[in-house]
Formats: C-alpha cells, sequence, structure tokens
C-alpha cells in the first residue's frame, strides 16, 4: 500500500510526474494496472488548479523577493511552451497539446502543458482532456520503457 501512495505523490510532483512514478512503481514491482491508475490520477489531480490559478500566482509572484526569480522562470517556461505549442500546431492545438504532454522529456507534461493551456486562454474542458489522453499516452510510453519491452523489441528486430 505504501508503494502506490508513493506513485501517487511522486506523480504529482511538478517536472517528475508520472515519468517518475511508473518506473518506482515497476522497480518495486507493484501491481501494473493499479500502479498506472494511481499515477494518472496523481497526475491528474493538479491539473484544474493549475489552469485556474498557476498564471495568476506566478504573475502576482515574480516579482517578490525570495520567490520572484523561480516564479519568473515557471511564467517563462509557460510561456514559451505555450507560443512553441500554438506555432506548431495551427488549427490542431488540442491535439498537439495532447502530443506536447505525452512524449516523456524533461519539461512536457500536464504542469508545463496546463500552464500554457492556461496561458493561451485555451478552453478549459478541452485543455484538461488533451492533458489527460496527453497522461494516459505518456503512462503507456513510461510503462512499456520501464518494462524493457522497448528492449526486448529492440533485440527482436536488430540485426544479427
Amino acid at each position: 500500500m505504501l508503494h502506490y501512495i508513493i506513485v501517487f505523490l511522486i506523480s504529482m510532483v511538478p517536472l517528475i510526474e508520472l515519468r517518475g512514478a511508473i518506473p518506482y512503481a515497476v522497480g518495486f514491482h507493484c501491481n501494473m494496472v493499479w500502479a498506472y491508475i494511481i499515477a494518472i490520477l496523481g497526475n491528474m489531480l493538479p491539473v484544474p488548479f493549475i489552469y485556474l490559478f498557476a498564471r495568476k500566482i506566478l504573475i502576482w509572484g515574480k516579482d517578490k523577493k525570495f520567490i520572484g526569480k523561480f516564479f519568473t522562470f515557471c511564467l517563462e517556461k509557460g510561456e514559451k511552451g505555450g507560443r512553441k505549442l500554438q506555432a506548431k500546431s495551427g488549427k490542431g492545438l488540442y491535439v498537439a497539446l495532447m502530443l506536447f504532454v505525452g512524449i516523456p522529456l524533461p519539461g512536457t507534461g500536464a504542469w508545463t502543458g496546463t500552464l500554457a493551456a492556461s496561458i493561451l486562454d485555451m478552453d478549459f474542458k478541452k485543455s484538461v482532456i488533451a492533458v489527460l489522453l496527453g497522461v494516459i499516452l505518456a503512462g503507456v510510453i513510461m510503462g512499456l520503457a520501464s518494462m524493457g519491452i522497448f528492449g526486448a523489441i529492440g533485440a527482436i528486430f536488430a540485426p544479427k
């Protein structure tokens, strides 16, 4: 039970998110169906709050003495991600948001994607759905990678 609580908590941490929670679950031999569901729930829990409040809090705190640099960094990262997403996507902005969240690279998770959606004033419901689908995709990719399936497929098809 403790490992599932840790999976839930890890999946809520910015920048680590589900990308860290799934390998943790694999490493501790958790039931992957339950770990996957719990990691998705943990990763998605902050999303509505990020969309509704993060931009306001970051703008408020960017000129504060102790937190200003970090808040400015987060705001700039969200703005940069949002501009990049918008430039590349055209009319497929929500598909691009899903892929941005779903491709498990550093800084492209639910936190950054949701902040970018908020900064771009994207529709709340469509943004949450796109982020959820991205988190599901990232979970599948991380699960397969963590369990060594990509390595096994590579070994099967590698030239001999």
